[in-house]
């Protein structure tokens, strides 16, 4: 049976730990980091820790001194080697406000959860028969303090991710509140027009993926096009190429958008030259 972690406790998948009380479970007050762990490693580690530290900031919780980057770290590699997924894995870190009612929090530290799933071999390689995604158009993302992080609050991806299993997509798009291109359920969305590389920019509302950021830094270093803008539907549907990106599938080639079909060519170049350097 695998285990989880709460507060520094191991305790077995069937132990029950929150109450009704918890804000996290009212209110969806918290964030989480989605990590993948290959051979006891946390990669892109850094980048995680930064994003999950600035929206704890935002989110406006009181850091005990005793919780830091290093005991979650120890935490976490811990789990894993006792649920026996250090050789890959996919990682979730999950903080969240204690008791209280909305306008009575008990205290602002931090209550986690940490929980690990063991990954197949051939995570993350090159998806040779491309993705099939789809537009989800029956709610829409805001722009604002809250975009970037990877906060609690996730109705709209949970319905875009039903919209994307009734049509049998692999994946569904999320828009913005003026209708233009966010990102997906569970990554950032590139794509390719004219050898130039497009992505949307952070100010859209997209998530600030660790893989979307390593990526950006990795074109820039080997000279390759790159533009962070305000996409449209139209964008998107006029491209050359399309690919998703996240820290668990690296980049995954989209073949299909309604009737729009997609080449690869300079997607599996850039997979082929990005993916060694992951770190």
């Amino acid at each position: 049976m695998n285990h989880f972690i709460f507060n520094g406790k191991i305790y077995q998948l069937t132990d029950p730990v929150i109450g009704p009380g918890s804000r996290g479970l009212r209110y969806g007050d918290g964030l989480f980091e989605t990590m993948k762990m290959v051979n006891g490693n946390i990669l892109q580690q850094a980048d995680h820790f930064e994003r999950l530290w600035q929206g704890l900031h935002v989110l406006q919780f009181e850091m005990p001194r005793l919780f830091t980057q290093g005991s979650l770290i120890t935490a976490i590699r811990s789990l894993a080697r006792k649920n026996n997924h250090e050789n890959m894995a996919r990682i979730r870190l999950n903080i969240f406000r204690g008791e209280g009612g909305l306008y009575d929090a008990v205290n602002n530290t931090p209550n986690y959860i940490i929980e690990t799933w063991a990954l197949a071999e051939e995570n993350g390689r090159w998806n040779s028969n491309g993705l099939v995604a789809g537009i989800f158009e029956d709610a829409k993302k805001s722009c604002d303090m809250l975009s970037n992080i990877k906060h609690n609050n996730y109705l709209l991806y949970v319905l875009a991710a039903l919209k994307s299993k009734q049509e049998k997509w692999n994946d569904a798009i999320v828009l913005n509140q003026f209708g233009r291109i966010a990102d997906t359920t569970i990554a950032n969305i590139f794509f390719v027009k004219d050898e130039m590389v497009f992505t949307s920019a952070l100010g859209e509302g997209c998530v600030a993926g660790t893989m979307r950021k390593a990526l950006i830094n990795h074109l820039e270093q080997n000279n390759i096009a790159l533009k962070e803008m305000a996409v449209t539907v139209e964008d998107i549907l006029n491209a050359d190429e399309v690919f998703f990106t996240n820290s668990i599938y690296n980049i995954r080639w989209v073949r299909q958008i309604g009737n729009t079909v997609y080449e690869n060519d300079l997607t599996q170049k850039i997979y082929a030259s990005f993916i060694p350097t992951i770190s």
